[in-house]
Order: structure tokens, then C-alpha cells, then sequence
């Protein structure tokens, strides 16, 4: 089945969304270990000149999105969130490997 360009983007950015999870998931941790180093409050300055502030943030935002997406397992995965019934159902060939 040949794609479509946009779903073909679709697909390249929804392969890198565990990457990107996990990058922000680093981060995350990665400002928890300076704040417990130098206070929330304090500042630092990297190498390139660059200054930091461990802050609080005011508030964030809730957004909700108003599309989602399912999609079945990968090769690589015990399962996904559309199940190979309903892809079939749709009139999809899938491996149940």
C-alpha cells in the first residue's frame, strides 16, 4: 500500500515519539539533580555563557488534543493500542507474529 506524503510524515514523526518521550524524560531528571545540587531558585552558567535559573514554573496549561491516534504493535512490541482485529476488521493484512 503506497502513502500518501502526509501520511508518510505521520509515520516518520510517530517512529520518533519513544526518542523524544525519553529525551524530555532525561531532561526532566537532569533539573531534578541541579536543583538538588544548587536549590530551586538558584543560577548556573555553562561553558558557552549561557545562565540558568532552577525555577518553579508558574503553571502550566493543560492542552488537550482534540485527534488522537491508535496503532498496532511493531514488530519489536508485545502490543499496541489498535488491536490486529479491528486493523483486519478495516480490511488490513497484519502479521500476528
Amino acid at each position: 500500500m503506497l502513502l500518501t506524503d502526509t501520511q508518510a510524515r505521520f509515520v516518520e514523526l510517530e517512529k520518533q515519539k519513544a526518542e523524544v518521550k525519553k529525551f524530555f524524560d532525561e531532561l526532566n531528571e537532569a533539573t531534578e539533580a541541579v536543583a538538588a545540587e544548587i536549590g530551586v531558585g538558584n543560577f548556573f552558567q555553562d561553558a558557552e555563557g549561557t545562565v540558568y535559573q532552577i525555577v518553579v514554573p508558574d503553571g502550566r496549561f493543560v492542552a488537550y488534543q482534540h485527534l488522537g491516534y491508535k496503532r498496532t504493535r511493531r514488530i519489536d512490541e508485545k502490543r499496541g493500542d489498535l488491536s490486529l482485529k479491528d486493523a483486519e476488521a478495516a480490511g488490513f493484512s497484519v502479521d500476528r507474529k
